[in-house]
């Protein structure tokens, strides 16, 4: 809940020349590429709905496709999304839970930052701890700033989130690291 605001004012705040960007938005299949491409109207950044296969790119920020999951592999010499159906992970897919999982399983930990937004129930939290114990830098959103604060409460608990970070300083956090 509150999401797809809280990307934007993170988004629209980012300079271009970042490195890629995976993200995974709870919504519903019929709306996920004209979200993609709002963004990619308002933002320095490329962002575009992910496509099987297609390279993380400095730049480009990838979208999950609304109800598939999106993952990161590590093939040659390449980060690449995975854009895979499956079953729902937290009654969600996409789910955060699985793109995190698979950005540690593909040894991005020490190259990465991963946060959690504002939004309902607990998608993420075991993800985002598993990024942060291979070395990633981990945030969630502080309460004060989310609508709902239940996926980055549920992280923060879990342990995942190293820092907690209001909305209006998400961008600069991420530029910064």
């Amino acid at each position: 809940t509150g999401g797809t605001e809280a990307l934007r004012e993170v988004l629209t705040a980012l300079p271009a020349n970042l490195p890629p960007i995976a993200i995974v938005q709870h919504i519903p299949a019929t709306f996920s590429k004209a979200f993609a491409d709002r963004l990619n109207s308002l933002c320095a950044l490329e962002v575009r709905e992910a496509v099987d296969g297609e390279i993380l790119q400095p730049g480009l920020a990838l979208v999950a496709p609304g109800n598939y999951h999106l993952l990161v592999s590590w093939t040659g010499a390449n980060y690449r999304a995975r854009v895979v159906n499956g079953p729902p992970v937290w009654h969600q897919r996409p789910a955060v839970d699985l793109l995190f999982k698979s950005a540690a399983d593909a040894g991005a930990s020490p190259h990465c930052i991963a946060g959690i937004l504002t939004g309902m129930g607990r998608d993420g939290a075991e993800g985002l701890l598993k990024l942060r114990e291979n070395g990633a830098c981990t945030f969630a959103q502080d309460e004060a700033t989310c609508v709902v604060y239940g996926m980055p409460k549920a992280a923060w608990e879990a342990g995942g989130a190293q820092h907690q970070v209001p909305l209006p300083r998400a961008a600069a956090h991420l530029a910064a690291r």
